[in-house]
C-alpha cells in the first residue's frame, strides 16, 4: 500500500512539472514565432497603397507613403496642362526614353499619366536622393528661370522638374522623377504599387 502511495506522489509530481514546463514552452515560443510574421509597417511598406483622391482639388498635391517613399498626386489644372507643352525643348528626357528609372508604358506620354489631369510620382529626386519643393505658381522666382511654367525645385543642388517630373537639361538630376506601378481602381480612388500589367 505504501508503493501505491509513493507511485502516486511521482505521478502528481511528473504531471505536475509537465503542465508547468509545457506552459513556460509555450509563453516563450508564442513571441519567437509572432517574430517571423511581418510587422504592420513591413506589410505596408511592400504592399500596394489605395488612395482616396476625391477631395483633391485642381492644383493641389497630397503625398502618401509607398514603400517607404513619398509618392505625389498632383491634380493639374487646365493651365498647368497646357503649359506642360511649352517646356519640351528645355527638358533633358521630354519623352520619358531613359531607362535608370523606367517609365510605365501608360505614362509614357507628355503628362506622364493615365489621366492628364493627374500625376502620380515619387517625390524623390533622382541626383542624391533629395525631395523637391512644391513651386506650383508660375513666372518668375528666386532660384527659377524667368519663364517657369509650374513644378519642382529641389533645393539641395538645384536641379528643376516640370509638373509631369521631368527634368530640366543641365541640371544635377539626370532624370525624371520616378513614375510608381499604379492604377485607377474608380473615378477617385487610386491603388499606387501595382498596375493591370503587374
Amino acid at each position: 500500500m505504501s508503493d501505491q502511495q509513493v507511485d502516486q506522489g511521482k505521478r502528481t509530481w511528473l504531471i505536475a512539472t509537465s503542465c508547468a514546463g509545457a506552459g513556460v514552452g509555450v509563453a516563450t515560443a508564442v513571441p519567437f514565432v509572432s517574430t517571423f510574421a511581418p510587422s504592420e509597417r513591413a506589410k505596408a511598406a511592400g504592399a500596394a497603397v489605395e488612395v482616396d483622391i476625391s477631395s483633391l482639388k485642381p492644383g493641389e498635391k497630397l503625398t502618401v507613403e509607398w514603400r517607404g517613399k513619398p509618392v505625389w498626386i498632383v491634380r493639374r489644372t487646365p493651365e498647368q496642362l497646357e503649359a506642360l507643352k511649352k517646356n519640351d525643348p528645355q527638358l533633358a528626357d521630354p519623352d520619358s526614353k531613359r531607362t535608370a528609372y523606367p517609365t510605365p508604358d501608360y505614362a509614357k506620354n507628355g503628362y506622364r499619366s493615365i489621366k492628364p489631369e493627374y500625376f502620380v510620382g515619387v517625390g524623390i529626386c533622382s541626383h542624391l536622393g533629395c525631395s523637391p519643393s512644391d513651386k506650383f505658381q508660375a513666372g518668375p522666382q528666386p532660384s527659377l528661370p524667368d519663364d517657369w511654367n509650374g513644378g519642382f525645385l529641389c533645393p539641395c543642388h538645384g536641379s528643376t522638374f516640370d509638373l509631369a517630373g521631368r527634368v530640366f537639361k543641365n541640371k544635377p538630376a539626370p532624370d525624371n522623377l520616378e513614375v510608381p506601378p499604379h492604377m485607377y481602381l474608380s473615378d477617385t480612388k487610386l491603388l499606387i504599387g501595382e498596375d493591370k500589367a503587374a
